[in-house]
């Protein structure tokens, strides 16, 4: 197996650009954000514990993000119908958007080789991205540890 190396984006740097399905139907864009911070989440998987204590975590603090001005997207490799089946088994707010053929994780870096009881595989690593008003990059969490996670990119956001 081949390992890509990860796109190294940095604070300061333009957003990649994207246009993924979502749940419930629909497109979503970077463009649709335009003029207010986003939030960028990437999750390995739906409905596994991680992901969806992360998950509930963002959705839990969603109004006070709209306070600070920010949006919150999160993505993952699931197909569309996956992410509707999580967003109504966990009565998610925030959208998903759905990054199948991994262009959107290839172009922030977190689509890479992991390992688990010695095997390798390519996945998503769980990261963050704040990306601000200006459509630039403000902060990056990388390998994210879920735990009080959603109330750092808070305070984060509060501070754009």
């Amino acid at each position: 197996m081949t390992e890509v190396s990860p796109i190294e984006l940095n604070v300061g740097d333009r957003a990649p650009d994207f246009d993924l399905p979502r749940d419930g139907g629909g497109r979503i864009r970077l463009a649709d954000f335009a003029g207010k911070p986003l939030v960028l989440f990437f999750y390995p998987k739906d409905d596994t514990t991680a992901c969806t204590t992360e998950s509930i975590s963002f959705t839990a603090l969603e109004a006070d993000f709209a306070k600070a001005g920010a949006a919150i997207l999160g993505i993952s490799p699931d197909t569309v119908k996956s992410h509707d089946k999580f967003v109504k088994k966990y009565a998610l707010t925030v959208p998903l958007a759905s990054d199948e053929e991994k262009t959107m994780a290839t172009a922030y870096g977190v689509w890479r080789e992991k390992s688990m009881y010695g095997r390798t595989y390519m996945g998503v690593v769980r990261s963050t991205f704040l990306i601000g008003s200006d459509g630039r990059i403000a902060r990056v969490w990388d390998k994210v540890k879920v735990a009080g996670h959603a109330d750092a990119v808070l305070a984060a956001a509060k501070e754009l």
